[in-house]
């Protein structure tokens, strides 16, 4: 292979010839995405159609001479803007967390000298020399290999660290995590040393591949965006069109056209809810505080409500379902299955298989933790977990070995201690047991019988198929001198270590409720299919009659077979990061709502596809943690039910705080309509309809927003990602009680105007008839089924404080002689009060007979669908 690359094995490459490729390939740094520039990530978070109505609301408000409404509505963009741009700027630097994971320096060979250059100095055909604790610079074909293991699980998913070796592959395309012979830019040694010529560097490498696809994929529009986005559409042209027609409606009935333009235009500013986008975003960033309180933190905003829509979830193992550590769970000795824990007799007739474990181990003790192979640590815990103290084989020294490779897959230490010298050996069953003479079992040691050796291996055999990781335990007394392979003969067989990444413990009641609340949970990870059929089965994913599907399989599927597959799948192995964008667009391409958990690098351009990316913020690469929108503090997937739930209650928030709003703003305008078409006087002045709108608007509904969670929130199914904001009978709702709001606030009117013939009193009980019929309707908008004497006011403080507060205003503007003169009212009596209240109240009172009606229907509609 150096050779190929032009290279010399032994010398390298030559100084010229080095900088030449440097020119010619660049520097070894991962690509650079043509990111917007902070101005234009700010700018365009004016563009949005709703910002844009409210930028003309704000400059109507200026144009009426109220300077406070206008500046208020510019304040709520301004604010609303930065936080965008903040959320936006700092997406933008998930590549920027890539390029640090590529190795700042490299040890090459060059003119037959070892040197170290800057990692962005590495060109294809330099020669590497790794060892334990290097990070690869690039991606380099082995060469030479001495007990070379490497951690992948930032690229491949794998918990355990990849053995290495120079021999070819047996066929092309393999997954990353079977191409034993190549070491890839970014991951770590963990453990001997190696050799390898640079086969790729910068854009070409594996890591570069993913970077290469953060920049080039695009994020979608969350399904909140979407339906304000319709929202704003949908109110614009209603709200233009209906006080484009009062006015003129107004004029051709010979009233003064300047006071119906500008009546008009108080129409279009009051009738647009304002207080809409600074309410949406109250009600996300207290959804983000509530879920930073159960340990997950969002990066963006929109991602609490799309969390609560989501349909699926592609999960990762290992990190996330699992701890991704390994543990010594299981000791398979004499055909029984024991728990350290648990041992009882048996623990003193095993001694020497715990012996065995800690003393063939490269596993050391620093400050008072345990440093070294996965595996090995795993294995000296497991000693400590059956009982044995840390020193307990202390005065033991070891004289020599036979190191592991991944051709004999055993390693083998000679030890000398107080009795005696004694070779001791650990490696895959069926090479150990086929070089063992002797067992240990019941009764001291045993010849091995070809019967007995059989079972031995059977027994590791159905560990293995449960996805442990089986190691056979062997030793021989010896005689003194240093071991070669041939003396790794006549053993005494002493038991199986079965080992596993286990399961973390809350991650089976997690998936349950994620299945209960009718999320699928689908695993996908670069693991073998038997582990990953194991985990899956021990966490409630996979269930009776669903299968694992593998990356390779996927490879010979066109997309409509390959959906077809999912519908019978629980999880996906050995995959790549490929793969894993290919199912996120299959899911979202049928409409599914996305949410994908993952920690390593290899999970980023899933993750930043996905609707909503979840990291794991403990032990999730920078990389990860950048392109997601949650991070889970605790790497908890629990977590995820509980920011599934927050999700589901800011959207209920959000569906009542529109109700209000879009009622509130329909009664205002159904009070001006009608008016107008009866042909009576203006039943609000301009300054009155500004003055209903900034009273009802504001602190009323950021109450809604904060409203807390309808009981049973997490025992119903997802909501249609694809419906309307007006969806299961909003938009109904709102007509009927706007239609009660703009009535009994009409009626207040007409009645006083009536019998007084004082259009400043109707005028003044007809504004405060509005208000207080809004303030009713905050109270009955906490719930779309029970009537307003099922609400608990109490439940939400938040919202009566609002209500007090606008009351107050409204009470300054008719009883404070200055304010009164501005806003044309006069002070009421206790009679004008009492009907105000009666009216409004009697609406809530219709209102709420609606709603027992609509529940009625519904239960005799389930029950006629049930027989």
């Amino acid at each position: 292979m150096a050779r190929e690359l032009g290279s010399d094995p032994d010398r390298g490459l030559e100084a010229r010839d080095a900088r030449q490729r440097l020119h010619r390939y660049g520097p070894n740094a991962l690509p650079k995405g043509k990111g917007p520039s902070p101005w234009r990530i700010f700018v365009s978070q004016f563009s949005d159609f709703m910002v844009l109505v409210l930028l003309g609301a704000a400059l109507l408000s200026f144009s009426l001479g109220e300077g406070a409404d206008g500046l208020a509505i510019m304040a709520i963009l301004v604010v609303n803007a930065f936080l965008g741009f903040y959320q936006e700027y700092r997406a933008e630097r998930s590549l920027e967390a890539l390029r640090e994971l590529t190795s700042p320096k490299a040890r090459v060979v060059r003119q037959g000298r070892t040197m170290e250059v800057s990692g962005e100095e590495v060109v294809p055909g330099d020669i590497l020399l790794l060892e334990a604790g290097d990070r690869v610079p690039a991606d380099a074909r082995l060469l030479e290999a001495f007990s070379l293991e490497v951690e992948e699980a930032i690229l491949t998913g794998e918990s355990l660290p990849a053995a290495k070796d120079p021999a070819p592959l047996p066929r092309e395309n393999l997954p990353l995590g079977d191409r034993t012979n190549m070491l890839f830019q970014g991951t770590f040694v963990v453990k001997g040393r190696g050799k390898a010529v640079v086969t790729a560097t910068g854009p070409r490498t594996e890591m570069g591949r993913i970077a290469q696809m953060m920049t080039t994929e695009e994020e979608g529009e969350t399904p909140l965006q979407g339906r304000l986005s319709q929202l704003g559409h949908t109110l614009v042209v209603a709200c233009l069109a209906i006080a484009a027609f009062i006015a003129f409606l107004g004029v051709m009935q010979g009233k003064d056209p300047y006071l119906m333009f500008f009546s008009g235009v108080s129409l279009a500013v009051a009738a647009i809810p304002e207080g809409l986008p600074v309410t949406v975003t109250v009600a996300l960033a207290i959804g983000v505080q509530r879920m930073a309180r159960a340990k997950a933190i969002v990066r963006r905003l929109p991602a609490v409500e799309t969390l609560g829509c989501a349909t699926v979830i592609l999960t990762d193992k290992t990190g996330t379902l699992t701890r991704n550590e390994m543990e010594w769970r299981l000791l398979w000795w004499e055909e029984k299955i024991l728990e350290l824990e648990a041992l009882g007799r048996e623990r003193k007739i095993l001694e020497s298989l715990f012996q065995t474990a800690v003393l063939c181990n490269d596993a050391r003790m620093e400050a008072e933790a345990l440093r070294g192979d996965p595996t090995e640590v795993a294995l000296w815990t497991g000693a400590l977990k059956a009982g044995f103290p840390k020193d307990r084989w202390s005065a033991y020294r070891r004289m020599g070995e036979v190191p592991f490779d991944s051709e004999r897959k055993r390693m083998t230490v000679w030890m000398r201690g107080p009795e005696g010298d004694a070779l001791y050996v650990k490696g895959a069953p069926e090479g150990v047991v086929a070089r063992c003479r002797y067992y240990l079992g019941e009764g001291g040691i045993h010849p091995l019988k070809e019967e007995k050796a059989r079972d031995i291996l059977k027994g590791a055999e159905d560990l293995a198929g449960e996805a442990y990781r089986v190691l056979a335990l062997a030793f021989r007394p010896w005689e003194g001198r240093s071991p070669g392979e041939a003396d790794e003969e006549d053993l005494i067989f002493l038991g199986l270590a079965a080992l596993k990444d286990p399961p973390r413990p809350e991650a089976a009641q997690a998936v349950a409720q994620c299945h209960r609340a009718g999320l699928r949970v689908l695993m996908v990870t670069g693991d073998h299919g038997l582990t990953a059929a194991a985990i899956a089965r021990e966490v409630g994913i996979l269930k009776k009659g669903q299968r694992v599907l593998l990356g390779e399989e996927m490879d010979r599927l066109d997309d409509p077979q390959l959906w077809e597959r999912l519908k019978e799948t629980a999880a996906l192995a050995r995959v790549s990061p490929l793969h894993k964008l290919r199912v996120a667009r299959l899911f979202k391409a049928k409409g599914h709502v996305v949410a994908m958990t993952g920690d390593g690098v290899n999970d980023a351009p899933a993750l930043k596809l996905s609707d909503i990316g979840i990291a794991m913020g403990k032990t999730g690469s920078d990389v990860a943690k950048e392109a997601a929108d949650v991070l889970l503090t605790d790497d908890n997937f629990a977590t995820i039910v509980g920011a599934i739930r927050e999700g589901r209650v800011v959207y209920d928030n959000i569906r009542k705080f529109v109700r209000y709003l879009l009622s509130s703003n329909t009664g205002e305008i159904l009070v001006m309509l009608g008016a107008a078409l009866l042909g009576s006087p203006l039943p609000l002045l301009p300054v009155q309809m500004l003055l209903v709108n900034l009273v009802t608007d504001g602190l009323p509904a950021l109450a809604l927003g904060v409203d807390p969670a309808d009981k049973g929130i997490m025992g119903r199914p997802p909501r249609d990602p694809k419906e309307g904001i007006f969806a299961r009978g909003l938009g109904r709702l709102i007509l009927v009680r706007g239609f009660i709001i703009g009535g009994v606030s009409l009626y207040a009117f007409l009645l006083t105007l009536t019998l007084t013939h004082h259009v400043q009193l109707a005028r003044t009980l007809a504004m405060v008839t509005l208000c207080l019929s809004q303030f009713f309707h905050a109270l009955d908008a906490r719930s779309e089924i029970k009537g307003i004497w099922g609400i608990r006011p109490w439940e939400n403080p938040y919202l009566l404080l609002a209500l007090g507060a606008s009351f107050s205003v409204l009470w300054a503007t008719i009883y404070v002689p200055p304010l009164a003169k501005v806003f044309g009212s006069v002070p009421l009596l206790p009679g004008h009060w009492i009907l105000a209240l009666t009216l409004s109240g009697g609406g809530a009172l219709l209102a709420s007979l609606y709603n027992l009606l609509r529940l009625a229907r519904w239960k005799v509609a389930a029950w006629a669908k049930g027989r």
